[in-house]
């Protein structure tokens, strides 16, 4: 098995992505597939699509889905893992704070300055952005994604593809439902369109909505 690493996506994400798997030091060739863009934002050139993704398993070991769309990120992550010989790796930024007794699981990328704090479990395919804290005993469910210098307080069960925006406070939640341990595409759909309407909120005098960071 060799040491080289495959990202999925090689937009944005996909740069942080290998980013914190350069700082890792532990994956000697680090390549991107992307079935729309050609190189990364910063000018590296992508190898192929996902149709390739078979194909390139012979020289790529490790593999890590670096899309924010939840949906497609955990359908990719079900597809190699049921399909392929890769290893599904998380890549965890040795910048970040990860307590020994968390549970990160595959396909998650922790970002620099994020804490997952004691006991806590981070289920296949969720993104914790930079600065962002999972607060102990707390369990994210696949494809969670908490946004920079977000917070997740103790105790808290975040259902399956939910999205926590930069700078929020998640709450734990009373009634915990069965479905909201796996991924619904619909209800994620919902959910963001929710974010999308919320009020305008006024820094320095200026609006602000979700669309002006897009």
């Amino acid at each position: 098995m060799n040491k080289n690493l495959m990202i999925v996506g090689a937009s944005t994400y996909g740069v942080v992505a290998s980013e914190i798997a350069a700082d890792m030091g532990c994956f000697e060739k680090i390549d991107f597939v992307d079935d729309e863009r050609k190189t990364t934002p910063n000018g590296i050139e992508v190898v192929g699509t996902t149709q390739d993704i078979d194909e390139l398993a012979i020289q790529y070991s490790n593999i890590i889905v670096a899309i924010g769309n939840p949906e497609v990120r955990l359908s990719l992550l079900s597809r190699i893992k049921e399909e392929t010989p890769y290893r599904i790796v998380s890549l965890v930024s040795p910048k970040a704070y990860v307590s020994p007794s968390a549970q990160i699981m595959s396909g998650c990328i922790i970002e620099p300055m994020a804490v997952v704090h004691t006991g806590c479990v981070v289920c296949p395919g969720c993104i914790i952005s930079a600065g962002a804290i999972v607060n102990h005993a707390t369990m994210c469910c696949d494809g969670v994604h908490v946004d920079c210098n977000a917070t997740v307080e103790g105790y808290c069960l975040v259902p399956a593809g939910t999205k926590i925006c930069s700078g929020e406070v998640y709450k734990r939640k009373d009634t915990i439902k069965t479905e909201d341990l796996f991924f619904d595409p619909q209800k994620w759909a919902e959910s963001l369109t929710n974010i999308s309407k919320r009020t305008p909120k006024e820094i320095e005098g200026l609006e602000y909505t979700f669309e002006s960071g897009m």
